[in-house]
């Protein structure tokens, strides 16, 4: 399968696919969700930011900074596109299993 490697990294696709739900959330909603560290969270903002997938505001709540993130057309097209991939995937292994003959790991 020709999946996005932005993408399919565990903890991206983890952020991706909880903005899929969201108009946009803040980053320590963000960070609660997944489980990383603030560290590990920011470097893959960054690297889905840099991708054009996510877009990362600064912000204000009072005197308080707070960074949001929402996905972008281009993000929300890309997870779309993904998660369809994997389905087709899931459709074709079922499909391994109805029939008579099954494949052969070894030779495709």
């Amino acid at each position: 399968a020709e999946l996005d490697r932005l993408i399919h990294q565990p903890a991206r696709l983890a952020i991706l696919t909880a903005l899929e739900r969201c108009v946009r959330a803040d980053f320590l909603f963000i960070q609660r969700l997944t489980g990383l560290t603030k560290g590990n969270l920011s470097s893959h903002l960054l690297k889905l930011e840099e991708g054009g997938l996510v877009e990362i505001e600064k912000e204000f709540t009072g005197k308080t900074p707070r960074t949001v993130a929402r996905l972008t057309s281009k993000g929300r097209k890309a997870i779309t596109q993904y998660w369809e991939q994997l389905n087709d995937l899931r459709e074709s292994v079922r499909d391994w299993e109805a029939g008579s003959e099954k494949p052969d790991p070894d030779h495709g």
